[in-house]
């Protein structure tokens, strides 16, 4: 119901003129608009100093977050239709291309020829439609043969667990779930908690089986597990148009009446459910019921979503959408406790400057693993770092081949946190494509062989320290994100008011998927988009911190554009990171990127005598300068003379020799080859004389385009996760 029309039905008494504040039954409430959603959010005072304290938790600064999940489960929804769609007309197009119904259902209805299946209060009765009146349907055309035909089989879609199929005029034919979608019934409701906060405990607050297994739209079923307010089930029943129920639950009684006095406002009772349960056990209820499987589980708690990942896994459907928040980066993305982050997410942290994203993997490790254990392959659509927390969108799918490769996709990092901040790669396992004799494809799958880094850093010296096992898969499917980029610009401002921010940040995670295969990221309409390879690991995951090289130089920073241009014109590609402001991810290897920095030092910005002392990293990276290498292995040369010289000629002889060839390194080296040699994967000593390091700004300037909000400023004071709501259960 919109704030304008009556609030008779809902009891609410608006004594103000102003929108902001509402009060019944002696409460005030303040108004929060977000979205196309009203939230009447009361609050206390403290008894501390009369601050104010929310009973019901709600974060304005999370509205990013519920922004850019309304996206991003509306395109999913999208994407699920014309999958659904999709299997649909292949059945259609198999059964009429066979014009017979299967070997086994026929059997079975010559066993019970005047047994038919009851749908929709119409009797099917061999091949005709029998209403309850004894009135017989007749089918009319070769299509409504077919219709029947296909009724009568037992259809299992992947991915939308057991559905029937409906027809729904010349749009061909829709699934909606058998059984309906009040099947989510509350528990414990408190009408003694509903009315203390002004909501009408005779108004019903649930989804109407007619209104959601109509002929006009398919079930599509979201559990909002942990609700507080409810703003996020409002917002995605009014904003995502083929959502047609949602299961909005709390622990907390006093959040319970909270969301159903919210949804009454809202106007939306028929197509939310309001329940207060333990999120954990109204999951693993659902999932005993292959029926009761929703599309669409949201996790989003206060602190971390790991206690829920397990029941969530099993509740959420064959093919359905996973979307978990986590707020705990203190855990996930610092080493200040890592014994409780490997307790927590099954890894060791990372210390340096990419914790965040490996934060992030660590999160999508933990979740794969424990989707792995139920023969569950997970294929992560969206995965960011957003503030103080994490943010992903990760498909979930009964695979038992695709499981396989988690083990070629988890990695161990070697990281040289003390020294340069350099690392180094370890998956656990290989996945080999293999050709079959008749020409298919499949995979071997084996062990990895270890360790493959020193325990010492190759380029400085330091010890390294272990990080993870981590995922080490793709973070995002570019299809996806693609998708919503593409919808932001028909999108209402005033309704999406961090669309800005969601372009800026979501282009950033497409650009990372530049190290991926190319691949085409336009779809053809209406076809769904596809699925990434699941054995395809990301190639070059983490990112270079210019920040960093310079200090461990102690040298000026190179600028972006410079350092950029300077990979750029040695052959490698660079982009920036979500994770990072002024971070470079590139496809050259550390000791390129270290070669480049000493570059810089010797022709941008020489280091003064006595910031770098022996035993430093940094004295050891420079150590490996081209020209002091030409110097150092002339001096060996020198040494080997004298030693092996019998007399002075011969002493004489050797010297020259080391000299000339030395004065030939020296030119060809340094100046004697041209810009844009690529170098070498692996080695050091000796294969880097051959290239000309250009810092070209020009070369490694980002192309012109529209401003963006890459990287968000602190909105305000004092923000971020904010204090646990004080309202108990």
């Amino acid at each position: 119901m919109s704030p304008n029309q009556s609030t008779k039905a809902t009891g609410i008494a608006q004594e103000h003129a102003s929108l902001d504040e509402i009060s019944y039954h002696g409460i005030y409430y303040e108004k929060v608009t977000e979205g196309l959603a009203h939230i009447l959010n009361p609050r206390v005072a403290d008894s501390k100093g009369g601050k104010k304290q929310q009973s019901v938790f709600y974060n304005p600064i999370q509205q990013f977050n519920r922004d850019l999940s309304v996206l991003a489960i509306r395109i999913f929804a999208e994407d699920l239709a014309k999958i659904r769609a999709t299997r649909q007309e292949r059945r259609l197009q198999k059964i009429a291309n066979e014009g017979h119904k299967g070997k086994k259902r026929k059997r079975k209805e010559e066993a019970h020829p005047a047994r038919g299946k009851r749908k929709n209060g119409i009797e099917r009765v061999q091949g005709l439609e029998t209403l309850h009146g004894g009135e017989q349907k007749v089918p009319s055309s070769i299509a409504e043969v077919a219709d029947q035909q296909v009724d009568q089989a037992e259809v299992l879609l992947n991915g939308l667990g057991a559905v029937d199929i409906v027809k729904s005029g010349n749009e061909g034919l829709i699934v909606g779930d058998e059984d309906g979608a009040n099947r989510h019934v509350s528990e414990n409701r408190s009408e003694q908690d509903t009315a203390a906060l002004g909501a009408d405990p005779q108004i019903p607050i649930g989804p109407k089986q007619k209104d959601i297994c109509s002929d006009s739209a398919p079930s599509f079923e979201i559990l909002d597990a942990l609700s507080a307010t409810g703003l996020r089930a409002i917002r995605y029943v009014k904003e995502i148009p083929l959502v047609t129920s949602v299961t909005a639950n709390d622990l907390s009684s006093p959040a319970t009446a909270s969301i159903r006095l919210n949804v009454q406002y809202n106007g939306v009772a028929d197509k939310i459910n309001a329940t207060t349960s333990d999120a954990k056990a109204l999951m693993y209820k659902t999932a005993t019921r292959a029926s009761d499987l929703y599309q669409v589980i949201d996790l989003d708690p206060y602190g971390t979503a790991v206690p829920f990942l397990d029941a969530a896994l099993q509740a959420v459907t064959d093919g359905g959408l996973l979307c978990v928040t986590c707020t705990d980066s203190g855990v996930f993305a610092s080493v200040g406790w890592a014994e409780k982050t490997f307790s927590q997410y099954g890894g060791l942290p990372w210390k340096g400057p990419q914790n965040h994203e490996a934060g992030l993997r660590l999160v999508l490790n933990t979740i794969a693993s424990s989707a792995a254990r139920y023969g569950l392959a997970i294929e992560p659509l969206l995965s960011l770092n957003i503030d103080f927390y994490v943010r992903l969108f990760v498909r979930v799918r009964k695979s038992a081949a695709d499981v396989k490769f988690l083990a070629g996709k988890t990695m161990v990092v070697y990281n040289c946190d003390q020294g340069c901040g350099s690392y180094r790669i370890q998956y656990l396992a290989q996945s080999n494509e293999r050709e079959a004799k008749n020409g298919d494809k499949f995979y071997t799958h084996s062990l990895a062989q270890a360790p493959s880094a020193n325990p010492f850093c190759e380029h400085c010296g330091f010890k390294t320290h272990l990080v993870g096992p981590m995922w080490g898969g793709p973070l995002h499917n570019p299809h996806f994100v693609a998708k919503i980029l593409d919808l932001l610009p028909s999108l209402d401002r005033k309704v999406y008011g961090t669309v800005p921010r969601i372009e800026g940040m979501l282009t950033l995670a497409l650009n990372e998927t530049l190290f991926q295969d190319p691949i085409e990221t336009t779809i053809p309409e209406p076809q769904p988009f596809p699925p990434l390879n699941p054995a395809l690991r990301d190639p070059h995951p983490f990112f270079v911190s210019p920040a960093s090289l310079g200090r461990t130089l102690h040298t000026a920073l190179p600028s972006d554009a410079a350092l950029r241009g300077a990979l750029i014109g040695l052959g490698y590609r660079t982009t920036r990171s979500h994770t990072e402001p002024g971070s470079i991810r590139t496809d050259a290897p550390w000791h390129v990127v270290w070669e480049v920095m000493r570059e810089w030092a010797r022709q941008k910005s020489s280091i003064k005598e006595g910031t770098i002392k022996k035993g430093m990293a940094g004295w050891e990276i420079m150590m490996k300068d081209r020209s002091r290498r030409g110097l150092e292995a002339a001096k060996q040369e020198f040494r080997d003379a004298i030693g092996k010289a019998e007399d002075v000629k011969v002493l004489r002889e050797d010297v020259q020799a080391a000299l000339h060839r030395l004065a030939g390194k020296l030119a060809d080296g340094v100046d004697g080859h041209v810009q844009g040699s690529s170098l070498p994967e692996e080695g050091v000593d000796g294969q880097l004389s051959g290239i000309k390091v250009v810092f070209d700004e020009k070369l490694g300037k980002e192309a012109a385009g529209p401003k963006m909000v890459r990287y968000q400023m602190n909105p305000r004071p004092d923000w971020g996760p904010m204090s646990k709501a004080k309202g108990g259960p």
